[in-house]
């Protein structure tokens, strides 16, 4: 059995949900850079000190924090944020109150807690091959380019370590298609792995979204989706979202169809933490009304 090298003992708040909070590090049970199993929520990563896994376990009202490999170090000092522990809530109780749908859900949902990784590339990875595809689609391509570059984690559990970004710049675009990638968006996943270096660089959202909007291919959506993650940004809204606009207009006006204008407006009086709305009414399932068949669209987000 593989020992931690790196072992913390967290205090997080009462009522905290780690299964809910860490659920955004996923891409499906099936993801296989991470993955929640037996309670345990396990993530392989790159750090500058190297390849590291980090197991985070409920023991009580603790939460253990356990590094694997050489950047278990690395992983265990940023556990707290990883887990969503150092997510601020200060105003946001205030805020809510502006609606009563929101306000609820605050009060349900109290022990979710938005992650934050300090990384952008891992994210940035899968929001790419996520742009303008329905999840399904995303998925296989996000699993399939994983498992082309295929670099074990250590630990006990089998999982793979995210692509270097340095080998997928130096990747031709026809090397994707199989995995169903056009080369649209096997370009701009080439161009945003060159300069990978810099974007982990950004002080903060703001520096990030401007560098990351600045490379060809990605847009706001695409942005929103890697700074919530990677910053903890509870700000964050995926602008071009296919599916957002309308549950927000549908939960908070009761109005089935909405665009991004609307979806805004709707969120303003929440500014400082109109994606942690978002993610409040995803958490709890709710959704505009559904007309027609199953879209077979493609189109489920710009970029």
């Amino acid at each position: 059995m593989t020992s931690p090298a790196a072992r913390r003992t967290l205090r997080p708040p009462a009522g905290y949900r780690l299964a809910r909070s860490v659920r955004a590090l996923t891409f499906s049970a099936y993801d296989p850079c991470a993955r929640i199993a037996g309670g345990t929520f396990w993530w392989a990563t790159r750090t500058p000190a190297g390849p590291a896994t980090l197991a985070l376990r409920p023991a009580g009202d603790e939460l253990v924090a356990e590094g694997y490999g050489p950047g278990a170090d690395w992983v265990a000092e940023r556990a707290e944020a990883i887990a969503g522990l150092g997510d601020d809530l200060a105003g946001f109780a205030d805020l809510a109150a502006a609606h009563p749908l929101v306000a609820r859900l605050a009060r349900e949902h109290h022990g979710l807690r938005m992650p934050a990784t300090g990384q952008v590339f891992p994210r940035l990875l899968r929001a790419v091959l996520e742009q303008k595809v329905t999840g399904k689609e995303a998925y296989r391509a996000y699993a399939a380019t994983v498992r082309h570059f295929r670099e074990a984690a250590p630990g006990p559990v089998p999982l793979l370590l995210p692509p270097e970004a340095a080998a997928v710049a130096a990747t031709p675009y026809w090397v994707f298609h199989p995995f169903g990638v056009e080369q649209r968006r096997a370009d701009t996943l080439r161009r945003a792995a060159a300069a990978a270096e810099r974007l982990e660089q950004c002080a903060d959202t703001v520096e990030a979204t401007r560098r990351l909007t600045a490379i060809p291919g990605i847009g706001p959506w695409t942005a929103a989706e890697v700074v919530r993650i990677a910053y903890g940004d509870p700000d964050a809204v995926s602008v071009g979202d296919y599916h957002i606009p309308n549950t927000v207009a549908w939960a908070l006006a009761g109005e089935p169809r909405g665009d991004d204008a609307r979806m805004l407006a709707l969120l303003e009086p929440f500014r400082g933490h109109r994606g942690r709305v978002c993610l409040l009414l995803e958490a709890a399932g709710i959704q505009a009304p559904r007309y027609g068949p199953r879209a077979t669209i493609r189109s489920f987000a710009r970029y």
